[in-house]
């Protein structure tokens, strides 16, 4: 027998150190149960990024370069046609009255000459009266005129009598001529009397505006409207507005692709034919237009287009084919070539042209995207499922 068991009390102190042993055991294994319900993170799925993809077959998504390319500058702007003002003429009408006969709609072509409308005129009921009491005066005077002639002949009157009638009949000859042409301003026929004028087309071409409908008063110039706008429609205007911050991308003469959201399939060629020179204050941009040939009358006044204007000038470019560029939540992505994988990178484009876009920020000259990122980002997301 050990001293230690001698000792009294020497049994209570082992007692005390199993004890403690015993509770030590089971406070880890409480521990260990503990952390077996919740594992920690294994080493790729903490450092997994978002942005970052690998395929196992890479070759079916084909790869091309950032490149540096002198290309032109390329801008796309709102725009609408509109007729050539140089080529349409506003109708109307010099006397007042009510329309008895209208002959044409908004949209209807009409020939130089043709009747548009008819109306009802008291001023050319007026000036036809001027117009025969002028002729009667006249015939009035050519009668003194004659008789003075005859007495002056055989020395009945003196010189001075005889020029006082002939100064009469040139007077009234003048007023006969002054109220023949009253009579052919207002659109009357002076050898044919009648109260009603016939509205005639001063040109050829389209009614792009009305303003007067059947049996409506028309009032004199000074306080009515135009009662027809007829326009030209073998040339139009494709009149654009160009934010300030981008004028200075466009000139005068530089090629231009206009696009009608009514033919969408169709391309139409025209040049800058005019920059205005003052700026719309609510919107900050100025007009900019394009001269159009319509023989067809394909292109039709308040039709919507996108014209896409192209500088002659070209300057270095860094860009990328339009396919490799991606568009989601509002942004654009491309993928490019990292490692044994593909990274997806934020960019800032613009558009160039021939199928390519420029690349502002997010990937430099020389480094290698995939040229298809739709069917890219497409075939990873079928992954994922």
């Amino acid at each position: 027998m050990s001293e230690l068991s001698q000792v009294p009390g020497a049994v209570h102190t082992r007692r005390f150190v199993g004890a403690t042993a015993l509770l030590v055991v089971i406070t880890l294994a409480s521990v260990g149960c503990s952390r077996e319900t919740k594992a920690a993170p294994t080493r790729s799925e903490a450092t997994r990024d978002p942005n970052f993809f690998e395929t196992d077959h890479p070759e079916l998504f084909p790869i091309t370069q950032v490149e540096t390319r002198q290309l032109p500058t390329v801008l796309t702007a709102n725009a609408a046609v509109t007729p050539d003002v140089s080529r349409t003429i506003h109708v109307t009408s010099l006397g007042s009255g009510r329309v008895v006969d209208l002959r044409v709609r908004l949209g209807d072509q009409v020939k130089k000459g043709q009747t548009l409308l008819v109306i009802s005129s008291p001023d050319l009921a007026a000036a036809f009266s001027d117009y025969q009491k002028a002729i009667a005066d006249e015939r009035i005077s050519k009668k003194a005129l004659d008789r003075a002639q005859l007495l002056f002949d055989k020395g009945a009157i003196a010189a001075k009598d005889l020029e006082a009638a002939q100064t009469a009949e040139e007077k009234a000859q003048v007023d006969v001529k002054t109220a023949e042409q009253h009579v052919r301003v207002l659109g009357g026929d002076p050898a044919h009397p009648s109260p009603q004028i016939d509205l005639r087309a001063p040109v050829s071409g389209t009614i792009v505006e009305q303003n007067v409908a059947g049996f409506e008063g028309v009032k004199s110039l000074d306080n009515t409207p135009n009662l027809f706008t007829i326009a030209d429609l073998s040339q139009v205007w494709i009149v654009c507005d160009v934010f300030e911050n981008d004028l200075s991308e466009v000139h005068l003469g530089d090629a231009a692709e206009v696009r009608l959201n009514a033919f969408p399939d169709k391309v139409f060629h025209g040049n800058v034919s005019d920059i205005s020179r003052v700026l719309d204050p609510s919107t900050r941009s100025a007009k900019v237009r394009i001269v159009l040939d319509n023989p067809g009358g394909t292109l039709r006044p308040g039709m919507f287009a996108t014209a896409t204007f192209r500088s002659r000038k070209l300057r270095p470019m860094l860009v990328v084919p339009s396919t490799a560029v991606m568009r989601l939540h509002d942004k654009d992505w491309l993928f490019r070539k990292e490692g044994s994988g593909y990274r997806r990178v934020e960019v800032q484009t613009t558009g160039a042209s021939d199928g390519w876009l420029e690349i502002h920020q997010g990937v430099q000259a020389g480094e290698e995207v995939v040229r298809n990122a739709l069917d890219f980002s497409t075939a990873v997301a079928q992954r994922k499922q």
